[in-house]
């Protein structure tokens, strides 16, 4: 029986290469690389936030003069407290980066229901419709024909003059905020007509 050898041999071994399918041909995985972790939707996270609690009979005592509020970065939960007791148990969002949400001894330093960001917010025109949304002050300048529109903080309870407050927010179930303590609306309120200025509030883990 008669073998090809040489140079034929070697152009028949060529055409058989490139008589194969694209993608016939695949390279080994690369064992050293792991597959990206799919990240998991928000409203599976926010599931994992155990829903506000509110104890009846505490928070029928519960007025300006005896409530104190404590927050808890770690648990992303904020407590209106009368004494040892939990008036309310909250999911919160604090700030998304360690630092942004200060730990320390506050206190309520301005109330305002229908608060404005002075720092976060819209650029829009004069019918009020957005041109530019989200930008920020510190960085961003106004097109011509634009005017600042802060985002709503509804029900504002500020705890530093740098701007940190507790307010009505959006919780995507991990902290998300630029280092507001962001609450559920009816929550919110509920809290702002039990404190006051003065109010004592203890940001901890």
């Amino acid at each position: 029986m008669h073998t090809f050898s040489g140079p034929l041999t070697a152009r028949l071994a060529l055409l058989a290469v490139l008589a194969l399918p694209l993608g016939g041909l695949k390279a080994a995985p690369d064992p050293t690389v792991r597959p990206k972790a799919k990240q998991k939707p928000a409203n599976e996270l926010i599931q994992k936030q155990a829903k506000p609690k509110v104890v009846p009979r505490v928070l029928e005592i519960a007025n300006q003069s005896n409530t104190r509020i404590y927050v808890s970065l770690a648990k992303q939960r904020a407590y209106l407290l009368v004494g040892d007791e939990v008036a309310i148990d909250t999911p919160i969002s604090s700030g998304k980066r360690a630092g942004m949400t200060p730990k320390g001894s506050f206190t309520v330093l301005e109330k305002d229901k229908d608060h404005r960001s002075s720092v976060y917010g819209n650029f829009v025109n004069s019918r009020g419709q957005v041109v530019r949304a989200g930008v920020s002050t510190k960085i961003d300048s106004a097109p011509s024909g634009t005017r600042y529109l802060g985002a709503p903080m509804l029900w504002f309870m500020r705890l530093t003059w740098d701007g940190v407050g507790m307010h009505v927010g959006i919780l995507p179930g991990y902290p998300a905020s630029h280092g507001c303590i962001r609450m559920p609306e009816d929550i919110a309120r509920l809290f702002y007509e039990r404190v006051k200025i003065g109010t004592p509030a203890v940001i901890g883990d």
